[in-house]
């Protein structure tokens, strides 16, 4: 019950905190230079004072940035249609993980539907010009709380085809999308796991990036076969280790050590050498 109540007043305060933001430019977590002042995840929020990290949080990554700042760092360089491809795919992510946690039995209509509320406040509202020809209203009716589970599947569904669509008309190339969404997932996950707490609302942002990453990769697999089926096999097989390291849709009392996550990423981005 603690988490899905940090759940709850996460909405509250990213709604608040993003009225906030618009007033004067894009807040939260500094952005990577030359990715225009994008925040955090696209505008994140902190957590209550009570709940901030210790000096025994885990320390940041290669690169400086810790977290959710960490994490944005992912879209430095993209321009373009890369750009946006990052977008949408991260954004699919919200709605992966949404959809992971309605399959949840212990897990009510609502608090799925507060993932895709979360995924538009923090990466769509934080950047709506980088998002192509997406109709993002598609995915913002997968956001109503109301929703009895059998019609926010079916808005889950349609916010999945619509981002499809979307990503359909690009010219990027997915090894890149797919390995800069593990770089998001392993960035966030290190905000996870505290000295006195577990996250669980970090955890399943991380987990939506992850699954998205995996999303890319069989999106495109008839172009990465084709361009080196050995490689894809590989980043195939540990793409889906790397997913299993989130054992559930809710956060577990012990998750997966970040080290070991970081780990998989690694082996990933290793995997996909011959594409970048």
């Amino acid at each position: 019950m603690i988490a899905w109540k940090l759940k709850h007043w996460r909405v509250v305060g990213v709604a608040a905190a993003f009225s906030v933001a618009a007033c004067g430019g894009e807040g939260g977590e500094t952005g990577a230079p030359g990715d225009g002042g994008e925040a955090g995840e696209g505008g994140d929020v902190v957590a209550p004072p009570a709940l901030a990290p210790t000096a025994q949080a885990p320390t940041a990554a290669a690169g400086g940035e810790a977290g959710e700042a960490g994490a944005q760092t992912a879209y430095a360089g993209l321009e373009g249609d890369q750009r946006t491809a990052l977008r949408l795919h991260h954004l699919l992510g919200f709605v992966l993980a949404a959809e992971r946690a309605l399959h949840d039995n212990s897990v009510q209509p609502m608090d799925a539907a507060i993932l895709v509320q979360q995924g538009v406040l923090e990466v769509y509202d934080a950047a709506p010009t980088e998002f192509g020809t997406l109709n993002v209203e598609l995915v913002r009716a997968a956001a109503d709380m109301e929703l009895p589970r059998d019609q926010l599947t079916q808005r889950l569904n349609a916010a999945k085809a619509e981002i499809a669509r979307a990503s359909g008309t690009l010219d990027d190339d997915a090894a890149i999308t797919v390995a800069r969404l593990v770089d998001i997932s392993t960035g966030l996950y290190q905000l996870v796991i505290q000295a006195d707490f577990v996250d669980p609302i970090e955890y399943q942002h991380s987990m939506g990036a992850a699954l998205a990453a995996r999303a890319a990769l069989h999106e495109a697999q008839s172009d990465l076969r084709g361009r080196d089926p050995n490689a894809y096999t590989e980043a195939n097989r540990e793409l889906d280790r790397f997913v299993a390291l989130w054992p559930g849709a809710t956060a577990p009392q012990a998750p997966t050590p970040y080290n070991q996550l970081l780990a998989a990423g690694s082996r990933i981005r290793f995997a996909l050498s011959p594409y970048l």
